[in-house]
């Protein structure tokens, strides 16, 4: 059945025609040459991003051939999706603490703990209460310390001999010869994962693609374990918030590759989440833009104070530049927008890059 589905949205995509007009901040979809852009801006800002041509035999002719998909390695996945779940069902309890001994404290320490009904957690990124190292005793030490006895006297350092005088040259040793370089190298795969207080870290490749029939871009996603071990189905959805495993996120076949399967991000709502976050957005850019037009403004306008135009047509001119409308915010940025949208599916893979952006 999944088979079937899959051949039906190839061809599904394969007759959809190629959006040409752009509707990024009407609709929140893009062109594949908008797509091409926007990838340029963040592999260029971003180094981790590069371009990728994948099979010649699965390439899509509506995109440049040495320009098919997006790709990032190693991009690091410290801790599970579950972790960040609340799963305790008094997870809301609360109960007043104080700092004083007794029920005879000043109220002015009390203080309110939250959650006060959740399980600790002892995995290995918080190991839980550490016990306190007791204190040596202080007469102990110090009679261990006046029990110390030096052996002998200290020799002069002029009645230590030469070692020269001895006939204590260095000679060859054929004890100390070089290591053999038969040593073999450990294979990864050999080495059994260290538990307890060392972090696990799973590492994952995100590639993005273009999806003609959505008219959106795609992510996937491929897991690796500590031993760079490719993960199983259900590894990879243990990544994935409960929301969207199993629903919005599934495995497919990755549409470059004749053998690859991947975990995909469905893009049936990714245009309209775009749009109302890229309104939001526009908002603030535009408004941005106005103050900086306005600033320039006051600025001509204190510096060419007192004088007279050279002509009519010149102050013509400027009146109507005046009333041109913003740009607000550029096609380019949509993959950085697109990153941080997709960070809330994946929250515990950390696909944006772009945090300081």
């Amino acid at each position: 059945m999944h088979a079937i589905q899959s051949q039906l949205r190839n061809w599904r995509e394969t007759l959809s025609p190629v959006l040409r007009e752009s509707k990024f901040k009407e609709h929140g979809r893009i062109t594949p040459e908008e797509f091409v852009a926007a990838g340029d801006f963040l592999a260029y800002k971003f180094g981790v991003w590069t371009w990728e041509k994948g099979d010649p035999s699965k390439g899509r002719e509506y995109l440049p051939a040495d320009k098919q998909y997006l790709l990032t390695r190693g991009v690091p996945c410290l801790r599970r999706a579950t972790s960040l779940a609340y799963t305790d069902a008094d997870e809301d309890a609360e109960r007043l603490l104080s700092f004083s001994a007794g029920d005879s404290g000043d109220k002015d320490d009390e203080w309110v703990e939250t959650h006060a009904g959740r399980k600790a957690n002892t995995d290995a990124a918080n190991p839980g209460d550490i016990a306190d190292i007791p204190d040596l005793d202080t007469d102990e030490v110090t009679k261990g310390v006046d029990d110390l006895q030096v052996a002998g006297e200290i020799p002069d350092m002029d009645d230590i001999p030469d070692m020269e005088e001895d006939g204590l040259e260095e000679e060859e040793d054929d004890a100390a010869a070089a290591p053999k370089s038969s040593a073999k190298a450990t294979d990864a795969s050999n080495v059994e994962v260290a538990n307890g207080n060392l972090l696990q870290v799973r590492t994952y490749d995100v590639m993005i693609t273009y999806d003609k029939y959505y008219q959106t871009p795609r992510i996937w996603l491929l897991g690796y374990d500590e031993n760079r071990t490719p993960l199983t189905p259900p590894q990879i959805f243990q990544d994935v918030s409960a929301d969207h495993a199993f629903k919005t996120v599934t495995i497919e076949a990755f549409p470059h590759s004749a053998s690859l399967q991947a975990a995909s991000v469905h893009p049936c709502k990714h245009a309209s989440v775009m749009k109302k976050v890229i309104e939001r957005m526009n908002n603030s850019v535009v408004e941005e833009q106005l103050a900086q037009k306005k600033s320039s403004k006051d600025t001509q306008k204190t510096k060419w104070f007192g004088r007279k135009s050279s002509s009519s047509s010149g102050g013509k001119e400027e009146k109507e530049g005046d009333d041109d409308a913003v740009e607000g915010m550029r096609v380019d940025f949509y993959l950085v927008v697109f990153l941080k949208f997709i960070a809330s599916i994946v929250p515990t893979i950390e696909v944006d890059s772009t945090t300081s952006f």
